[in-house]
């Protein structure tokens, strides 16, 4: 059966199901010893699997996974998109001015992702930028605490 899915149905499930995330991690790997970790995720209990199948395949990018491996009682499945190029060119170009209530943190996530681009995140300043923008968002427990002494 073909789904006849509209965008602004699209957009309304993400308002109510997605999630854009900015977060800051430790990393050896990094001269600041931090690392940027972006994406974008929308998840929904498996009788809702043909909503996601619709929208990773409406966006042309993504995969759709398990929503926590953690915890085996979650059955739940997100899809997510994660690498910079098709946030870039087909997540946010879909949802920009389009969003209600994610708005704010649509907005915010959107300025992460072009910073990420102009590469301001391998900076001390652009860094210190990205950390201010993600603990103003996605409220909850930090791998990192935000402090100006790193």
């Amino acid at each position: 059966m073909a789904l006849n899915i509209s965008d602004e149905y699209v957009i309304g499930f993400v308002e109510g199901e997605g999630c854009f995330y900015i977060g800051i991690v430790p990393s050896s790997d990094t001269h600041q010893k931090k690392q940027v970790i972006y994406f974008f995720k929308v998840a929904q209990n498996p009788s809702g699997k043909v909503v996601l199948d619709y929208i990773k395949k409406r966006l042309g990018c993504g995969y759709i996974k398990p929503n926590d491996r953690n915890d085996s009682s979650d059955r739940s499945l997100a899809f997510v998109v994660r690498d910079l190029k098709s946030l870039t060119q087909l997540v946010i170009p879909f949802f920009d001015g389009k969003l209600i209530i994610k708005r704010n943190n649509f907005n915010k996530f959107k300025k992460v992702v072009e910073m990420v681009n102009e590469k301001k995140h391998l900076t001390e300043k652009g860094m210190n930028e990205i950390i201010d923008i993600a603990y103003s968002m996605n409220k909850r427990k930090r791998k990192i605490r935000k402090t100006r002494n790193y």
